[in-house]
């Protein structure tokens, strides 16, 4: 009883750092981001951080992973309640470009911004976003191979339109996190829907 209360304990206080090291990362970018910073805004000390994840980048790309689980938590949840895959798409669409409020784990965006600029250096980061992008286009692809076996979409490669897709709307994101005035949140909903309906042979433009 005592080891599951120590283990769930040292889960907990792993947890507060990914969340504290999301907060930092997104205030301040990840250069101006020190591991003192996360072990004082969880009150532990360095070496308790340091024990926990190694290295900073280590510590960015675990944070990254943790806001990832839970967008795919609320993800899944959405898409038990939708029955169409243009109904899924859409709320992908949706959840991916426009902001969700104050309440979601912050710095979603801030810190794929992050990842992306240290994989670039960085070969260790580099392996983590391939296996982070790669789980963003199975789960579309995933969806657009469950509308074909209902018959609601035709013959197109699955895969092939998940590569299309997920970069546009990771292009999309891009834009609306920067707050371009040319490409808010209704712009970039309505552009993507348009691409899935061109590539998919499709009527799914975006309902309002």
């Amino acid at each position: 009883m005592a080891v599951n209360a120590a283990a769930d304990s040292a889960d907990q206080r792993r947890e507060d750092m990914l969340l504290a090291a999301a907060q930092l990362i997104t205030e301040r970018g990840f250069s101006d981001t020190r591991i003192a910073d996360v072990a004082r805004r969880v009150g532990a000390s360095p070496a308790l951080v340091i024990y926990y994840f190694g290295t900073k980048d280590r510590l960015l790309t675990e944070a990254l992973r943790f806001s990832e689980k839970s967008f795919y938590a609320a993800v899944d949840e959405m898409l038990e309640h939708t029955a169409s895959a243009r109904e899924r798409l859409e709320t992908l669409v949706r959840l991916t470009c426009v902001p969700q409020g104050d309440d979601q784990i912050p710095g979603a965006w801030g810190l794929w911004f992050e990842l992306w600029a240290t994989a670039f250096r960085v070969d260790e980061v580099g392996r983590d976003r391939i296996e982070l992008d790669q789980r963003w286009r199975e789960m579309i692809a995933r969806i657009i191979e469950a509308g074909q076996a209902a018959g609601e979409i035709g013959q197109v490669d699955a895969e092939d339109f998940a590569v299309t897709f997920s970069a546009l709307l990771d292009g999309l994101s891009i834009q609306v996190a920067l707050r371009d005035p040319v490409v808010d949140p209704d712009r970039a909903c309505a552009i993507a829907m348009r691409v899935a309906a061109s590539e998919l042979g499709a009527d799914w433009r975006r309902r309002r």
